[in-house]
């Protein structure tokens, strides 16, 4: 069995619903305290053990490289200031054995695009795809989590979570049934339904873990509404051939994708934090009884 050591990042997004802050900063550079988003999401990769971060970019997403790279000039002027704390987190925003690799994608065809954009690093290795705007906070890792479930079963899994069925457009849904705590065999996979088509409320968010051979199905994938090729389709014919599992994490999920969603996260961390969060709650009092 192969491990997983590779983790996509499809980075390449629009972030059209935060603008003007996203017209010329990607959305996953939007920080959560003090970190970026798409830093969360590798911190999560990197716990699972994962040594190779693949980030699908497109235009005006050059800060996420800078990010990752080294500041010479940062780092200089920290030493010189005898600034070691700051050094510190400045050298620790990626571990030195974990590779970064920058792959453009040339037009936004949808999710299962940037995807299939992976396969000349992927190739034949199975891979999670992690999505920077759905911050998940678990006591272990969910990367991790997922990838213990796949030692164990050796196929796709995706990470789902039940939601509202008045939300059920919102979300990839699965029909599943339960193979082991926490586990469903998924047995159908349709994106966006109505609510009064929902096949479940178990929703497929922005985790996943991949074997090779949706690089394949994505191939053959028409493009659908907008010209998009949706993942969603890919895994449903996977499905046809390969068993495919829906793994209910163990963790608090913040769509920070959404505004309401951002602004939660920003109070959950904040309330986390060790240094903030006394001072911050006791700010929040405020805010709730003047």
């Amino acid at each position: 069995m192969k491990r997983i050591t590779k983790a996509v990042f499809p980075v390449a997004g629009l972030g059209s619903r935060f603008l003007p802050a996203t017209k010329a900063s990607p959305k996953e550079m939007m920080p959560v305290v003090e970190k970026p988003l798409i830093q969360y999401a590798v911190e999560e990769a990197v716990a699972a053990g994962i040594t190779d971060m693949v980030f699908i970019t497109g235009r005006n997403k050059r800060s996420i490289e800078d990010h990752f790279d080294t500041a010479y000039e940062l780092e200089a002027e920290l030493a010189a200031d005898g600034k070691q704390e700051l050094l510190h987190i400045v050298q620790e925003v990626i571990p030195g054995h974990v590779n970064c690799i920058y792959i453009r994608q040339p037009k936004a065809l949808g999710l299962g695009h940037a995807v299939l954009c992976a396969q000349p690093v992927v190739q034949d290795e199975p891979f999670a795809v992690i999505l920077a705007d759905d911050l998940i906070d678990g006591e272990i890792p969910i990367v991790r989590q997922m990838v213990d479930v796949y030692e164990r079963h050796h196929c796709s899994i995706l990470g789902v979570q039940d939601v509202p069925r008045e939300h059920t457009r919102r979300y990839g849904i699965v029909s599943a049934a339960n193979l082991e705590p926490n586990v469903e065999r998924v047995n159908g996979i349709i994106e966006k339904p109505r609510p009064e088509d929902a096949p479940s409320t178990l929703a497929v968010v922005g985790r996943y873990i991949l074997t090779p051979r949706i690089f394949h199905h994505l191939a053959q994938v028409q493009a659908g509404a907008g010209g998009e090729i949706q993942l969603t389709d890919g895994i449903a014919a996977l499905m046809l051939e390969e068993k495919l599992l829906a793994y209910r994490f163990a963790g608090i999920r913040y769509d920070c994708g959404s505004k309401l969603g951002y602004l939660q996260a920003q109070v959950a961390f904040g309330l986390k934090h060790p240094e903030l969060r006394d001072e911050f709650a006791a700010y929040l009092a405020t805010v709730r009884n003047p």
